[in-house]
């Protein structure tokens, strides 16, 4: 991103790896006692008191990638909307910090708009998605005047109708029948997909009918994502005209149309996901020259917004070698904090925090603590020689990591904790083994 090299264009970035790497929050660096330093908090002090795993945050990386997103627009239209994308981290301190910055807010179910709403958010503001509302979910969204609704089915476009007794602005959901280049769990364009309605089976032109002759409904526009994790641009444009000219055959000039979000950061050092200028850029330039009147431009980005924001923080409990075979390292945590490596094969990088200046010298598998062999977080992960009760840091966990948390053999799940300037406070607080009877009838 943009301001990633802007950030770390500094005498510092030059010497220390970490500040002048693309994985960690902005600001982060190698401190004076050579341990990794996050939000101006040393890590290895921060879980001494928090423990581990823990979830770590820098508030001012979220806040810059807001203001980036929303420069980026303002340079180049006059009528645009940024939407946080909050199944990426649903916390409501997540929420709070997106809202004061001006962002609009996604929400996929009842429980994100709950949280949303707790935050402050402008009713207004949020866009309410999900492939299956349940009527108890559209209930809540209606009582609480949503902005939008993104209707995914003529089921729902029946329901909502019949629960409404007040207009209600809806988008549909279009399937524009495109494959981004990434991972098939997280397209979500092709034609086979359970999103949306297709174009290329007349599904989308019969939504649009259903609306029109509904009693509340009101179209205000389309809504289409392609997918997740993306570093080509190009087929984003190919979906921006695939919209056009449907809108063109039926003779509908919407008011708003929702790009979706989806631009990849990076994972490893060397990745080069495509700039927020670049990607803000593809999306204005697109919409301006095959819409007239040109519509409102909305975007819904997550993982570039809270992505490379977060680290997770784990502690070594066994260094195992086999002869000959390979090195595991067992840290207390795993698939229940950071699903995405047995999900669909996400890659990251490892570090020891304690001595982050170290350059790697041992090659080694990052294990979890669960009960499967495929628990393990980071296959053949490059790492300074790891003793047991060192501190080790996955970066680029700060989308859905704590979005996927789970409670597979009864492990409670990690803290959030924001670090800004130097301070930090936990906005979720740390399950118990007490939390996990909690819901026992």
């Amino acid at each position: 991103m943009s301001s990633s090299s802007d950030n770390r264009g500094s005498v510092a970035a030059a010497t220390d790896p970490i500040a002048s790497s693309p994985v960690y929050p902005l600001g982060s660096r190698v401190n004076e006692r050579g341990r990794l330093e996050v939000g101006g908090c040393d890590v290895v002090r921060l879980v001494a008191e928090h423990g581990t795993p823990a979830y770590i945050y820098a508030e001012q990386d979220m806040r810059e990638r807001a203001a980036e997103y929303l420069r980026a627009f303002s340079e180049r239209s006059s009528d645009f909307e940024v939407i946080f994308a909050s199944k990426a981290f649903p916390c409501t301190a997540a929420y709070r910090l997106f809202e004061r910055e001006g962002l609009s807010v996604d929400v996929a179910s009842g429980g994100e708009l709950h949280m949303a709403l707790a935050a402050g958010f402008d009713p207004g503001r949020i866009h309410l998605h999900g492939n299956n509302k349940t009527r108890r979910e559209l209930e809540y969204a209606f009582d609480n005047g949503v902005g939008h609704l993104v209707l995914d089915s003529f089921d729902e476009i029946e329901l909502a109708d019949r629960l409404l007794d007040r207009p209600q602005r809806v988008l549909i959901r279009i399937t524009p029948g495109i494959e981004a280049s990434t991972h098939s769990y997280i397209q979500t364009g092709q034609e086979d997909s359970k999103f949306g309605f297709g174009l290329a089976d007349g599904l989308a032109e019969q939504a649009v009918e259903r609306v029109r002759a509904s009693k509340h409904l009101e179209l205000v526009g389309l809504h289409a994502h392609i997918g997740s994790q993306i570093y080509e641009l190009e087929p984003y444009t190919k979906a921006i005209e695939v919209l056009a000219d449907f809108t063109s055959a039926l003779e509908l000039e919407p008011e708003l149309i929702n790009v979706g979000g989806g631009l990849g950061i990076a994972y490893m050092d060397g990745d080069e996901p495509p700039s927020v200028d670049d990607y803000v850029d593809v999306k204005v330039r697109g919409i301006e020259r095959v819409f007239y009147p040109v519509p409102r431009i909305a975007i819904e980005p997550g993982r570039s917004l809270v992505g490379n924001a977060g680290v997770t923080a784990y502690r070594v409990g066994t260094v195992k070698e086999i002869p000959g075979v390979r090195t595991y390292v067992a840290v207390d945590g795993g698939m229940s904090d950071n699903l995405r490596p047995m999900l669909y094969g996400a890659r990251y990088e490892a570090l020891i925090a304690d001595r982050a200046a170290e350059l790697p010298d041992t090659e080694a598998t990052i294990a979890g603590k669960h009960c499967e062999s495929g628990d393990v977080l980071i296959e053949d992960a490059e790492i300074a020689a790891p003793r047991v009760g060192d501190v080790l840091v996955t970066p680029a966990t700060g989308a859905y990591g704590h979005a996927m948390a789970n409670n597979y053999n009864g492990v409670p799940r990690p803290p959030v904790i924001f670090c800004d300037g130097g301070e930090a406070r936990v906005v979720v607080r740390r399950e118990s083994w007490d939390d996990l009877l909690a819901r026992d009838a």
